[in-house]
Parts: C-alpha cells; structure tokens; sequence
C-alpha cells in the first residue's frame, strides 16, 4: 500500500495543531513523536470547552445527564476502536500510574510462590512495577532478554521461559528506544501454551499512534495506553481490563460497586478527547477507502498509518531525491539494524565520534526537534547491553512528510557525510 498522497496529507496536517510551527522556536520539523505526538485541533477545543464545565458526574440535572452520556459514548467508542468484546475502560493519572496499578492488583491477586514474567525490552513503567510487587507478593520475576541486533523480543522468547506456574506476565507492544514492534498474539499465545489463566498486561504507550489494535485477537487481561502520544493531551492515562482481571481484589471504596477501578471523580473532557481520537482514526479510514463498518475504517487508517510511517523511515534510511539516507553515512549507525520489518515510525542512530546531545542540538538548531536518550532508567536497558552512552532518536508519524525528512537528511548529510 502507498503512502498517504499530498492532497490526502494536506487534509491530514490541518486537523493537527502546531504541525509545522512550535511558539517558542518558529517554523520548525517535528520528528519527537514517541515523546508525545502532535495534538489533534478538535481536541484543543474539546479541552477548553470542558474546562469550563462546573458539573459533576452522578447528578440528576440535565448537565450532569450530559457527562455521563459523554463518558458512556468514550467508552463504547473505545471498545469498537481497540475491538475489546468484553471488560471495561476507565482512566486514570498517567499510563504510567495505570500500568502499576493493573500490575499491583495482579501479582497480589495471584498465587504466592509464582512467576512474573517480562523481558530486558520493557519500559520501567512494566519492569520497576513487576519488580516491587513481585517481592510483596512473594513471587520471582523473571526477565526474558530481548535481541540486542533487532531491537525486539519475540514469541519463542516467551515460550522459553513461561512455566506452569507463571501467574502475571508484561509484553511491551513497541519499544519507544528502539521503535520495534512486539507480536503481542503470538507471545500472548505462547504464555497461554503453559500457563492458560496467567494475567498479562500489555503496555501499548508507544503502540497507540501506530493503529491496529485489536484486543480480541490478542487474549491478553491489560493494555494502557498515554493518550498524549495518540493525538489527544497530557494529564491522563487509558486502561482496558478484562474480566477476569476486573475480578482480582483492589482498591474501592467501602460499599462501593465491586468493579469500580476509578479513584475519584475523572474528568470528563479526558473522556471526549477520546472520542475525538477515535473519530479521527475512522475519518482517516474513510478518507483512505475503508469499509462502510466503523472497525473497517480503523483498520483501513491503521494500514494508511504503517503504509506513510514506512514511506518516511525507508526515505530516512536509503534517501531521497540526491539525499543520502542514513545507511550510507559512514559515520551513522541505526539501532535494530536498516531493514527490520518490526520497526514502527522510529529511526534511533548514533554517529561516531560525536555525542549524541550535540547531534540533536544541531538539529535542533536547524529547526528539525528531535530527542537524546541517555543510558539512564529509562533507557539504559536497551543502551547498556550496545555500549553505548545515548543515541538520537528520530521519532515520526503519519502526518510527517518526505519533504521534512528530507530537510533532516539534508542536515546530516551537510554535517555528518
């Protein structure tokens, strides 16, 4: 499938707030996507709309009757957006907060003496919790190690070192250092091969502004999201729970309803915003031929999405026009390898000889936000084991064009060729 087409992209970038234009530093290339991706425009003023709201949830006045429509109408067009048949969807403070929260209630649900299983590829937001609340539970964590030469973890990993007795294990849909992609079927599968009623949560944070999730097909209990790296704003995280996972003991209020997961009141305008999101996500589909059924048209944007993020990272790799690509820069060296079918929209790199906040000044210098990570909690897992202190990464996505990554190259090319 091609890329998205110039006069379909145009359409694309003006529902996108400061797509090509940050206040403080002008006209400048955004290319810091895993960061937080761009904000949709109907998300900026659902947000402020609802700001100004003073109602609350649970009243019984027209206003309050809205909210809970609202909250209700989010719910079910996550459900159909995600594909979860079953479960339930709440929010919370972060994806972060959510994914110790689902995992807490997990290994404390679950049988003393078991295993937690993850792997060396996970973001610490699965790891640092499987970590502590193994312990209290009084359960081994086990870390599968991913492949340093891709980038990735794969399903043999799994199968490998799940065991009867496993009782909770994480899967990270994307790696937000690398930029590759987990099969999270086929893993989920492999656990369910020796260990059928383990609960596995997915951290999907990186994974979201790519499309094609499906929870159905994945037979998973957990996946978070962090709605600001899928087109809507900070302050707030999304979780899905299966039922079986909703049935594990945790924190509510005395007398309160059993499958309750939501401490206090959430804002509402995080729950519009969502339906912003996924309006988005089906006029997208639509607007690339999807099918007449609204699921249809999520998978038809998703396949647009990976269709453009392709276009974009082989045009940064192997060049474009009489630009050099990133592969033939002597002193350039991609992380996960130049052809990986796994990787999502993201290039990370280094360059001999110079340090990597120094390249990512200099690109930002030229107007073109990129981002350093360092070998530190977040990711020295993946760094380390490369030795390596940091690396550029260069995070894109769908609404990004050919013409910025070749104001990127040209970049490299004038300074690092």
């Amino acid at each position: 499938m091609p890329g998205i087409d110039d006069a379909l992209m145009g359409q694309v970038r003006s529902r996108f707030a400061q797509v090509d234009e940050c206040p403080q530093q002008g006209p400048r290339v955004f290319f810091e996507n895993a960061g937080g991706a761009l904000t949709l425009n109907s998300v900026v003023k659902t947000s402020t709309d609802y700001a100004a709201i003073p109602d609350n949830q649970g009243r019984d006045n027209v206003g309050s009757h809205e909210l809970v429509r609202v909250i209700n109408k989010a719910k079910d067009d996550m459900r159909v957006f995600m594909n979860a048949v079953g479960g339930q969807f709440f929010v919370g403070e972060s994806g972060t907060e959510l994914l110790f929260r689902l995992i807490m209630n997990a290994c404390l649900g679950t049988a003393r003496g078991g295993k937690v299983l993850g792997s060396t590829l996970e973001h610490p937001a699965t790891r640092s919790a499987c970590d502590r609340w193994a312990a209290i539970a009084g359960q081994e964590h086990v870390l599968i190690k991913h492949d340093d030469a891709t980038g990735t973890v794969t399903a043999d990993g799994y199968a490998e070192k799940v065991t009867s007795d496993t009782v909770v294990a994480t899967i990270l849909h994307t790696s937000p250092v690398t930029g590759m992609s987990v099969d999270v079927a086929a893993c989920a599968k492999a656990i369910r091969a020796k260990a059928p009623e383990c609960i596995i949560i997915v951290d999907g944070i990186q994974h979201a502004a790519h499309g094609g999730m499906d929870l159905e097909k994945y037979d998973v209990d957990g996946y978070v999201i962090s709605p600001y790296k899928v087109f809507s704003r900070h302050g707030y995280g999304v979780a899905w729970i299966s039922d079986r996972l909703n049935a594990v003991p945790h924190n509510n209020l005395i007398n309160g309803p059993e499958d309750n997961w939501e401490m206090g009141t959430r804002d509402t305008g995080s729950y519009a915003t969502l339906s912003d999101v996924v309006d988005y996500f089906e006029w997208l589909g639509d607007a690339v031929g999807g099918g007449s059924t609204r699921r249809e048209k999520f998978d038809a944007a998703a396949e647009a999405i990976k269709a453009q993020e392709t276009v974009l990272t082989d045009a940064m790799i192997h060049g474009t026009g009489n630009l050099r690509g990133l592969k033939d820069l002597e002193a350039v060296s991609i992380i996960g390898g130049v052809d990986n079918p796994a990787r999502e929209g993201l290039v990370s790199m280094t360059v001999n000889g110079v340090a990597s906040a120094d390249v990512v000044k200099r690109l930002n210098e030229e107007g073109i936000r990129t981002h350093l990570r360092k070998a530190d909690h977040y990711s020295g897992n993946i760094l380390d084991p490369l030795n390596l202190d940091g690396c550029i990464r260069v995070s894109m996505c769908h609404y990004n064009s050919v013409q910025e990554v070749a104001k990127f190259l040209a970049v490299m090319n004038e300074t690092y060729g």
